[in-house]
């Protein structure tokens, strides 16, 4: 059904009734926080606005914000698609985004020194033994070691949706690399160029100060001894799919950006090569996966680590941001638990909800998941950007046939979600010159350092440009929106 909305730039819009739009309320009417940024978008014409669209993908282009796409064993370098129309949330329901993504962090964080060290929460048999032996990112070599500041997870991603209840909904939380914070400061940057008359309208929160909060977060956790630490951030490298995120994170920080083969160990200390001879590194901001940090105790084919590294952080003489061995709490099997390792650890109900989550390694779980794959989101627990994700409802007969073999093969592996229905927003479609619902989502960037702790006033919308599409990840053609959070 076509609706009555009478601005220009929407006329051809239609608004599915069964998903929860978050500019038009069920009556078709422009709800109250969208009012503004409506009539003011009312000025342009269909030309306009593609013509603008034009100008923000020219400026994402030449500033050199891209990403990866690996398919077929090849890279491919993309431009970040952008929408000119942001997502808007009130001040009242940031609060308790803001307050639930610290809280989940916090708890991950007691979590994992827990894993590491007492292991109480297994003893009191909440969380199975098995469930952390057999996970590929549990690191032996981190039992015992004390992270400077006690921190762990000191950079936080939290996926959430809002569903067709209106509730926001996690979705899972991202404790190793998390990217993406790069775009939402990007995003803010090309829409002020684009219509900067709009933020006269609107009185929203900066997403510019996420760097200088990082950075005293990376300095908050120096090892013992050194007043002012030198902070470096690590990246694998040009061909990495973050790459643009990893360079502009330590631009903007003043930070060196730096490769394994630019940084040496020597007695336990890791030094950074420069044109005025070695300088000694305190706190690296590592953007490069355990396995491959330092092949003398990890991956031994790992040509993007530095030989020594770990020895001199275990010897408390680097820091590390995150810590080695996250991934143990962010695998998606944990993320069943969440609400029992809130309840464990801060002794403190959930703020955000939990999606209920079937783990195939439970056997009433399994026979569930098999028995109603078409109605369900079957995930891997240890992959990432979107991969290998089958949502049932879009399956063939033989496809479902495909996903239980796989299932039932390793179902260590494997988690089940009943399908959310994410809201929708109205996001500017090329092929049609006209804006069209699409499904979106959002991920939260929470900071934790020794007595410091930081939520950005923002995050990344992500959008699933294809029609219809829920998945988000920019790895499989999704986008994203500016969004702004209101002061009042």
């Amino acid at each position: 059904m076509k609706s009555k909305i009478t601005n220009p730039l929407f006329s051809s819009y239609i608004k599915n009734e069964n998903l929860f739009d978050e500019i038009f309320d069920e009556n078709k009417k422009v709800r109250k926080t969208y009012k503004k940024i409506f009539e003011l978008y009312r000025d342009h014409s269909n030309s306009d606005y593609a013509a603008l669209n034009e100008k923000a993908k020219a400026a994402f282009f030449n500033q050199g914000i891209t990403f990866q796409v690996y398919r077929d064993s090849q890279a491919q370098e993309k431009i970040f698609p952008f929408d000119l129309f942001p997502r808007i949330i009130e001040a009242k329901e940031w609060k308790t985004i803001e307050k639930g993504a610290l809280q989940r962090s916090k708890a991950l964080n007691a979590f994992l020194w827990d894993l590491y060290h007492e292991k109480n929460i297994i003893k009191a048999g909440i969380v199975p033994l098995e469930l952390i032996s057999s996970s590929a990112n549990y690191l032996r070599q981190m039992q015992g070691l004390n992270p400077p500041g006690g921190i762990y997870n000191h950079i936080s991603g939290t996926d959430l949706i809002k569903h067709s209840d209106g509730k926001y909904y996690v979705l899972e939380d991202n404790i190793r690399c998390p990217s993406g914070v790069s775009y939402v400061i990007c995003n803010r940057n090309a829409l002020k160029r684009a219509l900067f008359g709009v933020f006269n309208h609107y009185q929203i929160h900066n997403v510019t100060n996420y760097a200088e909060n990082l950075l005293e977060i990376m300095e908050s956790v120096k090892p013992p001894g050194v007043d002012i630490p030198t902070c470096a951030v690590i990246t694998p490298g040009i061909y990495n799919s973050a790459y643009y995120e990893h360079s502009y994170l330590a631009k903007t920080m003043g930070i060196e950006l730096v490769e394994g083969r630019d940084l040496f160990v020597e007695n336990d200390f890791v030094y950074m090569k420069t044109i005025s001879g070695p300088k000694k590194v305190d706190v690296i901001y590592r953007r490069i996966d355990d396995g491959f940090l330092d092949p003398l105790e990890f991956r031994q084919d790992s040509a993007i680590g530095v030989p020594g590294l770990f020895a001199a952080y275990k010897k408390g003489n680097v820091s590390l941001v995150n810590a080695p061995g996250t991934g143990v709490a962010d695998d998606k099997a944990i993320y069943t638990y969440m609400p029992e390792i809130i309840k464990f650890y801060l002794d403190e109900k959930p703020i955000l909800n939990n999606v209920h989550t079937y783990h195939c390694s439970r056997p009433d779980d399994l026979q569930y998941v098999l028995e109603n794959v078409d109605k369900l989101v079957i995930k891997p627990v240890d992959e990432a950007g979107g991969y290998g994700i089958s949502i049932g409802n879009k399956l063939s007969k033989e496809e479902i046939k495909n996903v239980k073999t796989v299932v039932n093969e390793n179902p260590r592996k494997y988690i089940a979600q009943p399908i959310m229905s994410l809201s929708v927003h109205a996001t500017y479609i090329e092929e049609s010159n006209s804006f069209e619902q699409r499904h979106i989502d959002l991920r939260t960037f929470t900071l934790l350092g020794n007595n410091k702790e930081f939520v950005l006033k923002g995050g990344l919308t992500r959008v699933a440009l294809q029609k219809g599409n829920l998945i988000v990840n920019s790895s499989q053609g999704g986008g994203s929106k500016d969004t702004w959070v209101l002061k009042k």
